[in-house]
């Protein structure tokens, strides 16, 4: 494993205030991506009616961006590993304030998905650099806790993004959800340039660098637990809303209640796996595994009622809430030496497998049903447990390597 050591500049002392409030920057970003990627899920059915498509092909909104992050992640941080990451976050953030605007403005479904594109580059870039920042931007014993505050992000777009551009996209129609979000993407820019410090790259990431991480046992599993878990979520979440109206039948404004409860279960399962993966690593990943796959599965028997639908909808947010912090965990702890490269195969792992869910939930919804989808999310769910329990018997420690 080649990986280049460069010489950062010595860093002016910052205040404990300036750390935090470039980690609550950073975070804010992410929830913009994070509603940005997302949005599609709550306003499918109005985006698909405008421009006369499927709910299934309109599941390429949800496809195209994470596809396109999996191969940015890691050339973009192999091919700008010697530029400061300050200046690179600042750049893709404002990419997503150019994707925000073209969505806005589309005349044809064509233009987008490349919208789509432009945000699939923003999220690959963005993520792999910001999922390992936190050591960079907090004293070690505020380490986990910043790392808490960056991935409440992941949540907080659903318990806030997608129910609230739900929301107004009904009063105001689905373009003027992105022209909000891309409002506050341009705040954001602002606030990073702003907060961050100078962050010259510590290591230049190498191609060899990410293939030597490939050959542990442990970066393998994260890799195979990963691309069940968000294979499991998004090939059955994105399409939770014709799933909503054409089972559970309800309204516009009851779903983005229970949009809004998924989200806020959200947050709570991001804080309890936080803290439960640096105690108890596996049963951190089986359980949100568990609760996501029984909740599936209960979808299409329970979900028919709303009282069955909310419940099961708190329990899945919960589940899922814990996912990426767990996996992100996963891949830190397997890499200790690299984070960069670490976080290039979290973000890769996790866009291209939600590219591929969102693309099979897609096919399942125009050739069966939205209940089928629930069915198979939940069966691939229970895979991840049974995934989890044979890495436990095989090593029943945090890795070493």
């Amino acid at each position: 494993m080649t990986t280049v050591l460069t010489a950062p500049a010595p860093a002016p002392a910052r205040s404990a205030l300036t750390g935090w409030l470039a980690v609550v920057s950073v975070m804010i970003a992410i929830f913009s991506i994070v509603t940005t990627e997302i949005l599609p899920i709550g306003l499918l059915t109005s985006i698909g009616t405008d421009f006369t498509i499927s709910d299934g092909m309109a599941g390429l909104m949800m496809t195209m961006p994470g596809l396109i992050a999996a191969v940015t992640a890691p050339v973009a941080t192999v091919a700008t590993g010697r530029i400061d990451r300050r200046i690179m976050l600042c750049l893709f953030m404002f990419l997503l304030v150019l994707a925000n605007a073209l969505m806005a403005v589309a005349p044809e479904y064509w233009v987008v998905l490349a919208s789509r594109v432009l945000i699939g580059v923003t999220i690959g870039g963005f993520w792999s650099i910001a999922a390992g920042l936190a050591e960079r931007l907090v004293p070690a014993p505020s380490v986990s806790r910043a790392n808490a505050v960056i991935f409440s992000s992941v949540p907080l777009g659903s318990v806030l993004g997608v129910p609230a551009g739900t929301l107004l996209g009904e009063i105001a129609g689905w373009r003027m959800a992105f022209v909000v979000v891309g409002a506050l993407s341009a705040v954001v820019l602002g606030m990073l340039a702003a907060f961050l410090p100078p962050l010259p790259a510590r290591t230049v990431t190498r191609a060899a660098v990410l293939r030597g991480l490939l050959r542990g046992i442990n970066v393998r599993f994260a890799l195979l637990a990963t691309f069940l878990v968000v294979l499991a979520q998004f090939g059955a979440y994105t399409y939770v809303t014709p799933f909503l109206e054409q089972v559970t039948h309800i309204g516009p404004g009851m779903i983005t209640l229970l949009l809004l409860i998924y989200g806020v279960a959200g947050i709570l399962g991001n804080f309890l796996g936080g803290a439960t993966i640096v105690r108890r690593p596996h049963a951190a990943f089986a359980g949100a595994a568990a609760m996501m796959a029984g909740a599936m599965l209960l979808l299409p028997v329970l979900g028919r009622w709303e009282a069955g639908a909310l419940v099961l909808l708190f329990i899945w947010g919960i589940g899922y809430g814990a996912v990426p912090v767990s996996s992100q965990g996963w891949f830190a702890k397997a890499a200790p030496n690299a984070p960069e490269a670490a976080s290039v195969l979290f973000t890769a792992s996790f866009q291209a497998t939600f590219s591929l869910g969102a693309l099979a939930g897609g096919l399942v919804v125009d050739r069966g049903s939205p209940a089928t989808v629930m069915l198979l999310g939940g069966g691939t769910a229970v895979l991840v447990i049974v995934a989890v329990a044979t890495h436990a018997a095989q090593r029943r420690s945090w890795p070493d390597r």
